[in-house]
């Protein structure tokens, strides 16, 4: 009997937290958030989004592009008008120490199976990238970044990411270190493994459409690439051993209003189904945080995406709390290098 009880209380108790829930997506009408726009944006709004909306009647707008300085603004003035924020990992640890966002409500997301970086308190991990070796078609493949810094046996210029985020991880490992060793980054090591190469490198990128770019019109043999601008396109080869992996999350800015921000843990929900990831990747070639999204791709083309089972174990993540921690470290010494100080 006492059994029974507990069982129907818990019952009472989930159906009280689901009729809570419907009266708040019954009450409001429309959320707002702030993403990347583009083709990213694209993908958000019909993979996401129309679900989402479709479910609950909520309407979603996006306003683009995205960036810190935009939710900081926000929670300065006290006027938080976007419920939801895309940021870059390093930037999610940049606005947790300035107390910027809140706690996520994980219960009420209620997500499908998630990788643990991707499932923060204070954020949710949406989208995966990676920064990989590329190269035309008809060029001498690589297999490291080893091989990206031996000019001998693979001449040609290269192109790096004019940001030290992404591009010192790439000198260490050039430069012998393991990828499960890389962080804390020795950052004179670092910036010694570049010496030998810089000579070499004709762009220092600064967008992620001109690497993909550079290797077509054949300014440079070889370049540091972000997947998603390689993988898909035809005239271009890539390898993703030794990718830097990387992770665009959305958080919820500090004094949202309690009602959005609970209704937009419905389509965080969304976010973490298997099966609108896969929709996502038919607009824009990233994957999301499911560790099941290989069941939801043709065959043919799982070797394509930055967190299917084969690539995923041939690449390390990056630390953006460590990076966060010493940006400033990191760009004083990236722009000496650059002005050859």
């Amino acid at each position: 009997m006492k059994t029974f009880h507990k069982t129907l209380i818990k019952a009472l108790a989930g159906a009280s937290l689901l009729c809570a829930a419907g009266l708040v997506q019954a009450e409001v009408k429309e959320l707002r958030i702030i993403a990347s726009g583009g083709t990213s944006a694209e993908s958000i709004k019909e993979a996401y989004i129309k679900p989402f909306t479709e479910r609950t009647g909520i309407k979603v707008s996006i306003e683009s592009p995205t960036s810190l300085g935009k939710l900081q603004a926000m929670v300065t003035s006290g006027q938080v008008d976007n419920v939801l924020v895309e940021l870059g990992a390093t930037n999610v640890s940049q606005a947790r120490a300035l107390d910027q966002i809140e706690d996520l409500d994980w219960d009420l997301i209620d997500p499908e199976p998630m990788f643990p970086e991707a499932r923060l308190d204070d954020a949710f991990g949406y989208q995966y990238f990676s920064t990989i070796l590329s190269w035309a078609k008809g060029t001498e493949p690589m297999e490291s970044w080893e091989d990206f810094w031996n000019v001998e046996d693979f001449p040609g210029k290269r192109s790096l990411p004019d940001y030290p985020g992404y591009t010192l991880p790439l000198a260490l490992m050039a430069d012998g270190v393991k990828p499960d060793e890389l962080y804390p980054l020795d950052i004179e090591r670092a910036f010694n493994s570049l010496e030998k190469i810089k000579d070499h490198v004709a762009v220092w990128w600064q967008a992620g459409a001109q690497a993909p770019q550079l290797l077509e019109d054949g300014e440079v043999k070889y370049a540091a690439s972000w997947s998603g601008r390689v993988t898909d396109n035809p005239e271009l080869e890539h390898n993703y051993n030794e990718g830097l992996l990387q992770l665009a999350y959305f958080v919820v800015p500090k004094g949202a209003p309690a009602d959005l921000k609970e209704a937009a843990m419905g389509l965080l929900h969304e976010m973490s189904k298997a099966s609108n990831q896969s929709i996502a990747i038919d607009i824009i070639p990233y994957t999301g945080a499911s560790p099941d999204i290989d069941e939801e791709l043709p065959a043919d083309k799982i070797h394509l995406y930055p967190t299917t089972e084969e690539n995923r174990k041939v690449q390390t993540l990056g630390d953006p709390d460590w990076t966060a921690e010493n940006a400033k470290e990191i760009e004083r010494r990236w722009q000496e290098f650059k002005l050859g100080l």
